[in-house]
């Protein structure tokens, strides 16, 4: 008997589970904004270089009068790093051109195009031309933070409890936001952006195991699916606000202050009970679980409970809990070691295929606001077919097939000529609408295989591969350059070896969650109930015991 079946006996899916999944999965909607922000905050307007002081007047504000300070580039635009070390007045007149002429780098600073994007940290810091890689560098810094946070709070959640990391990454995230957008040092900037990478982890990670641990197993698949859902409408939001508010401090604040809210809102959601038995803490699981059943009808059923029977249903599964966790747990017994191993591999490779197709949203050619929501409802298809995939087949099945095609139309994609963008574009989209619902599928498949007491860690410290994953991204994309081959063939091999390695792990779809490594290790080895239950007969007779007071409720 699992823990599921009292949270069936309290009501199921019921009132409590709705809104607890809700308030939930919004914040985790709006993290999506702080992911792709820098699409809008760190954007890079038209700019040339601005003309020399005793021309600068006429320089900046007449296109005739840039001509002879600006050189032109291939395409018959303003160079933008570039500009004549002495005016050309020669080109004022029309049908003219000079060949030779000495430029030098923008000594004076840069003009921008400001129609588009108001203001930006580009404008702002002049982040161009020779310092176009600290753009990039603040990118990578906040990935940086993404990495650290899962290390951090994956393994404090597991100590703590998942209801304190989350509450304080919610304030975290308010804070770190609004500073961002109130000091004017690019180095605070960095600093900051780094603060609230950390928090996606530790909103992520712990909104999910507690949607995971508070749903009965039929309820489990849609909540983790939600989950893609909510990130997905959290981008076609980033792209209506973005529109709105054009400058980026302003934007920068309107996206973090919702966080102060959800920080005040989320000392009402009630920790994990699972968390609280594993940890000994059983008469606040109690009242936790009285509460629930009250919330969801069955007043009758919650008081009923007592610790003496909340504790012997699920005895079974507890015994062997240790209170110490550390991170070699992760490979100390064969199977969660398979496990770890085979999640190290889909977690990397999913999250560098995904951030190589998606990182550059110019490739569309469109407005980088319309780009923006079609990058989010691009999703929305493939997510519902994993839903229905995951709930009919299996997640094994769901997440290993997205991943082999995905990486398949990556490299074919390599064969079709440069004049057919449609189709290039097209099959891009798809690989990328692929990548986004296996990485759902990935979260709540992870969450299913850990046992309760090492869930957090084991699903920290796979995050943290994704995490590197996404640094590499961009380190491959930029070897492209010199190679045009290598990135398409590195994204779309990794994702299809990711879908390999999903296929040597077992499926979760309509089982209990496992509570210990001792369980998991006897269910990995095939016994049958009996077989574990004659390991030890007094364990028996408490789950015996256990189901007849159940009964009763």
């Amino acid at each position: 008997m699992a823990f599921t079946d009292l949270l069936d006996a309290l009501g199921g899916v019921g009132r409590f589970q709705f809104f607890y999944t809700a308030l939930l999965l919004l914040p985790c909607g709006l993290l999506a904004c702080h992911s792709f922000l820098q699409n809008f905050t760190a954007a890079v307007p038209r700019h040339h270089c601005r003309g020399p002081a005793k021309h600068a007047a006429a320089a900046n504000h007449s296109e005739a009068w840039l001509r002879a300070i600006v050189p032109l580039d291939q395409l018959g635009a303003p160079e933008p790093c570039r500009r004549f070390m002495e005016p050309q007045w020669a080109l004022l007149s029309p049908n003219t051109s000079v060949h030779g002429a000495a430029t030098e780098s923008c000594k004076d600073g840069w003009v921008y195009d400001h129609r588009v994007f108001r203001s930006t940290i580009v404008t702002e810091w002049n982040l161009v031309c020779e310092a176009r890689t600290l753009r990039d560098l603040a990118q990578s810094i906040y990935m940086a933070g993404v990495l650290v946070g899962a290390a951090v709070f994956g393994s404090l959640a597991d100590r703590l409890g998942r209801k304190g990391p989350l509450v304080w990454s919610y304030l975290q995230l308010a804070v770190s936001g609004a500073a961002t957008a109130y000091f004017s040092s690019f180095g605070a900037y960095c600093v900051f952006r780094f603060l609230m990478g950390m928090t996606f982890s530790g909103i992520i990670l712990n909104s999910l195991s507690l949607v995971v641990e508070w749903m009965p197993t039929r309820g489990r698949t849609v909540a983790g699916v939600l989950l893609g859902f909510s990130f997905t409408l959290g981008q076609l939001i980033l792209a209506g606000v973005a529109y709105l508010v054009r400058p980026w401090r302003w934007l920068q604040f309107a996206v973090s202050v919702p966080f102060l809210v959800f920080f005040f809102y989320s000392w009402w959601l009630p920790e994990s009970s699972r968390w609280l038995l594993l940890h000994g803490r059983s008469q606040l699981a109690v009242q936790t679980l009285r509460k629930v059943a009250s919330m969801n009808g069955r007043k009758e059923e919650g008081d009923r409970l007592t610790q003496e029977v909340v504790n012997s249903y699920i005895q079974s599964e507890f015994t062997s809990t240790r209170t110490s966790n550390s991170v070699l747990d992760l490979f100390r017994t064969p199977a969660i070691r398979k496990v770890t191993c085979c999640l190290m591999v889909v977690w990397f490779s999913n999250s560098m295929a995904y951030y190589g197709l998606a990182m550059d949203l110019q490739k569309f050619g469109l407005s980088v606001y319309l780009v923006q929501v079609l990058f989010g409802v691009i999703d929305i298809p493939a997510m519902l077919v994993a839903t229905a995939t995951m709930i009919s087949v299996g997640r094994r099945a769901t997440v290993a097939s997205f991943l082999i095609l995905a990486g398949l139309m990556v490299i074919a994609n390599m064969v079709v000529p440069e004049d057919m963008q449609t189709l290039r574009t097209a099959q891009a989209a798809l690989a990328k609408g692929c990548l986004a619902s296996s990485f759902i599928c990935v979260y709540l498949f992870t969450g299913e295989l850990y046992p309760t007491e090492i869930r957090q860690m084991g699903m920290g410290f796979v995050s943290i591969n994704a995490r590197l994953g996404g640094l590499v991204a961009p380190l491959i994309t930029a070897v492209g350059e010199f190679s045009a081959i290598l990135p398409p063939v590195a994204f779309g091999a990794t994702s299809i070896l990711a879908g390999l390695a999903v296929c040597f792990l077992a499926e979760t779809r309509n089982t209990p969650l496992v509570e210990t490594i001792e369980v998991m290790e006897r269910r990995a080895k095939g016994l049958s109930k009996k077989e574990a239950e004659g390991k030890s007969e007094e364990l028996s007779l408490q789950q015996l015991g256990a189901s007849r007071l159940i009964e009763t409720i």
